[in-house]
């Protein structure tokens, strides 16, 4: 599975992508992962605003990863 991080995500992870092999088995259990390795990531992820994406697709609250190939995670976007 590779993980994407867009944005700020990027610039405080100090990556924009990286695979991970076995892929984690939830949303939960991949920001579960990125918090254990970077507190600051983790608490990044958990803020308002932060949106994942499956496989190009936005979704809400907690997903299964079975099978997902991409999941990227999106700052807060403002608009104008």
């Amino acid at each position: 599975m590779r993980v994407l991080l867009f944005g700020r995500l990027g610039d405080l992870a100090g990556w924009r992508q990286r695979s991970f092999d076995p892929a984690p088995v939830s949303l939960a259990a991949l920001k579960a992962l990125l918090a254990g390795e970077d507190g600051a990531l983790g608490a990044a992820l958990r803020g308002p605003g932060v949106q994942a994406a499956v496989d190009k697709t936005i979704v809400r609250g907690e997903v299964a990863l079975a099978g997902a190939d991409e999941v990227a995670f999106l700052p807060p976007m403002s608009g104008g």
